[in-house]
């Protein structure tokens, strides 16, 4: 039995890129590349049908990463404060000041 082949998303698109170009038929495109012209074709309907979430207005990865370092931040500089009055309240009721 064969092995499928897996072809990379850079890949995909590429070649789906070089189909709506038009300068060259899908059967040209998959002989071109030795792929089945009919994966080629659910590649486009899958590219095209994609195509409107590269205009969303999603919170990118490093936006998520940003603010949940700036969280970590905030608390870990709440408990810093709270260590420093009870540290000073310490130290004033055992008479070190």
């Amino acid at each position: 039995m064969e092995k499928r082949n897996r072809y990379t998303s850079e890949f995909k698109t590429k070649v789906v890129l070089e189909v709506l170009r038009e300068e060259q038929t899908v059967n040209e495109i998959s002989a071109k590349y030795e792929l089945s012209p009919v994966m080629v074709s659910r590649w486009k309907a899958e590219f095209l049908e994609r195509a409107s979430v590269v205009f969303e207005k999603k919170t990118s990865e490093a936006e998520k990463l940003k603010k949940e370092y700036e969280s970590k931040q905030e608390h870990l500089e709440k408990l810093v404060g709270q260590l420093t009055v009870e540290v000073d309240w310490l130290k004033k009721k055992s008479g070190l000041k």
